[in-house]
């Protein structure tokens, strides 16, 4: 069986391991929302900013002509996600997001609200909560709603679905979160140059879910791994599963350090920037004005600082091939075959 979120293959045997009811964990896997582990352990993906959003939109503007109680909404893997919406008026739309096993995720049970009208087109404007871009570096462009481009698609598509469903010619809809503001105060967000609310984020619509438990899985796959991928997130997925085909892909997040330890083969780290030069050179950002890697990259990619950040990574990483690349797939720096 294959994940249809991060479309790695799912051995028969850890599915029999599992104490779920089979058809009742066939049925979560395939709907993206179950992820099941080597010993059979079972554990929950969430929804995106992105696709909480989509729901309380597409929500909105359902709700000009009915009630609306759950709505389907498209994610960038393909799948439906079908949620639960807490409160409807007429144009007016309440959706929580909902909870999953990721321990770290703050944004579990925030308030996602849409408020929408009939308009000659689609247009999508965003409301309290929702930080604006300050800075460059990032997929959203300064001085713009933190809305990166994947989640807007997916919003803009479930609105259009609602206008097709109730023959209308557009809606204009208002995303916000009213307790956004706050939440952004947790995160790093003023750090990285987003103010006054949270980013809306999301490739896959899907929250990819993570404990302890699931950290001690991902040892073992290492550990039982010759040649082994690290990387940090779904795009370092998607790129190091083309260019390193013969090796097993792992996403070890932030936790590089601990992954490394696990290895006892070939590593290569591969992934956007922002993670892995961090995790070299925790003090990369001291001095040079740059507010994120990201930025740096953008605006000095062959620059000094990024340079000298990169030879101090490769160091780090004691043998460890490290291999950066960009959004699109284009290999940043590489640090050659491991010696």
């Amino acid at each position: 069986m294959i994940d249809p979120v991060n479309k790695s293959k799912i051995p028969d045997e850890w599915l029999e391991k599992a104490a779920m009811p089979r058809e009742e964990l066939v049925e979560g896997i395939k709907n993206g929302r179950l992820v099941v582990l080597s010993d059979g352990s079972v554990l929950k993906r969430g929804y995106t900013t992105g696709t909480t959003a989509a729901a309380a939109a597409k929500a909105a503007v359902l709700s000009l002509q009915e009630q609306v109680k759950t709505v389907s909404i498209p994610t960038p893997v393909g799948l439906r996600a079908y949620i639960d919406v807490k409160e409807t008026d007429r144009g007016y739309a309440m959706v929580t997001k909902v909870n999953n096993d990721h321990e770290s995720d703050i944004t579990r049970g925030l308030e996602f609200v849409g408020n929408a009208r009939e308009a000659d087109s689609i247009i999508i404007n965003a409301g309290e909560g929702i930080g604006t871009v300050t800075r460059g570096g990032l997929q959203a462009k300064k001085g713009y709603p933190a809305i990166n481009p994947k989640p807007m698609e997916q919003i803009k598509l479930a609105v259009f679905e609602a206008v097709e469903q109730l023959g209308l010619k557009g809606a204009e809809v208002e995303i916000s979160l009213p307790r956004g503001e706050e939440i952004a105060r947790q995160t790093l967000n003023s750090t990285i140059g987003v103010e006054e609310g949270i980013s809306i984020l999301g490739t896959t619509g899907f929250v990819e879910p993570w404990n302890d438990h699931l950290g001690e899985m991902k040892g073992d796959l290492i550990r039982c791994s010759d040649k082994v991928v690290l990387t940090t997130g779904r795009i370092g997925i998607r790129y190091s599963t083309m260019l390193f085909p013969d090796y097993t892909v792992v996403l070890a997040g932030s936790r590089i350090s601990e992954a490394l330890e696990a290895a006892t083969g070939d590593v290569i780290i591969c992934g956007l920037p922002g993670l892995i030069i961090k995790w070299g050179d925790p003090d990369v950002l001291e001095g040079t004005g740059f507010a994120t890697v990201a930025e740096m990259v953008e605006m000095e990619p062959e620059g000094q600082h990024l340079r000298r950040a990169f030879e101090k990574t490769v160091e780090k990483a004691k043998g460890a091939r490290i291999v950066i690349v960009e959004r699109d797939g284009t290999v940043l720096m590489d640090s050659g075959e491991k010696k």
